[in-house]
């Protein structure tokens, strides 16, 4: 028997809260808020004169969280700079710095091709050995915020197998809408369709567990709401937020209720009983259901039951 460790498994998020990397201090308000996953932010959210603190205090945090038990704590990104800037270097020296235990797993940003992916991907293998961890350790979320990274999607999932919660994040103004050239609306009529294609990607892909977002109004939590919902109905698994208050709407958005899994147990053991009798469908509450069915069913309850 191996006495290799194993890369964690990968689990769904249903909320992927934005933290700036020079605010650790608002981690355990993220915590609080119950938000799945903390995504500290190096890139937008610190200034070019504040990245090297920054980059001081986002170690020190994952450092605190390598010192926690793992059991059912919040799991840590940190968003580095784009691998592509002039200063590229520098991004890589991020990458290298904050790739250690504790870190659950990198966003890259303005990923436009597999070739990003795969400079990231090498980057943290070489981290994970100097760390003596489990190859595949850390999870690697590309963002899509060029036409062509979204239009790639399915390349830049296949690139590397530590690719996780891959897709199409949209809102108003920002990269996303200057390069598709959309014009947002709270209804999301206009990204639908890209938000679809890219899931499709991602799923052909055999990429776990994606998510999307994001919902930048922080006020409008009906309006949040109904995007979670709407991005839940497409077969998103997460979304990323902005803002604590938005974590206990999207937690709520992406979690089946106890009726749906009750519903779910029921249908199983339904098509078990007619399997037994040799019957393959049966009727369910008003609907007639096979194994198929049932196999949706278990999934769900093994995501979440």
């Amino acid at each position: 028997m191996s006495s290799e460790p194993c890369a964690p498994a990968r689990v769904p998020l249903r909320s992927l809260l934005f933290v700036p990397g020079s605010r650790t201090d608002w981690l355990p308000k993220a915590r609080a808020a119950g938000a799945d996953a903390a995504i500290l932010d190096l890139e937008d959210a610190v200034p070019d004169d504040g990245k090297a603190a920054a980059l001081d205090a986002v170690t020190r945090a994952i450092d605190e969280a390598a010192a926690q038990a793992a059991t059912g704590r919040m799991r840590l990104f940190v968003r580095v700079n784009s691998l592509d800037r002039a200063a590229g270097w520098q991004a890589a020296d991020e990458l290298r710095a904050v790739a250690r235990p504790g870190l659950y797993g990198i966003v890259l940003p303005k990923v436009a091709h597999a070739d990003d992916v795969t400079a990231a991907d090498r980057m943290l293998a070489w981290c994970e050995h100097h760390h003596g961890l489990p190859e595949g350790h850390f999870a690697l979320v590309p963002l899509l915020e060029t036409a062509r990274g979204l239009r790639e999607a399915y390349a830049i999932g296949r690139a590397a197998d530590r690719v996780a919660h891959l897709g199409a994040l949209t809102g108003p103004g920002g990269d996303v809408e200057r390069a598709v050239g959309y014009r947002w609306s709270p209804e999301g009529e206009e990204t639908r369709e890209l938000r679809a294609r890219v899931l499709l990607d991602a799923r052909a892909a055999d990429r776990p567990h994606p998510v999307t977002g994001l919902w930048t109004d922080i006020a409008d939590l009906d309006g949040l709401r109904r995007f979670a919902e709407q991005n839940r109905a497409l077969g998103y698994e997460g979304m990323a937020v902005i803002h604590p208050s938005h974590v206990p709407v999207v937690n709520e958005a992406f979690s089946p209720g106890p009726d749906e899994l009750a519903r779910c147990a029921r249908l199983i053991a339904a098509v078990e009983e007619a399997q037994a009798r040799g019957a393959g469908a049966v009727r369910f509450e008003g609907r007639m259901v096979d194994e198929a069915m049932a196999a949706t069913a278990r999934h769900t309850l093994a995501l979440h039951g």
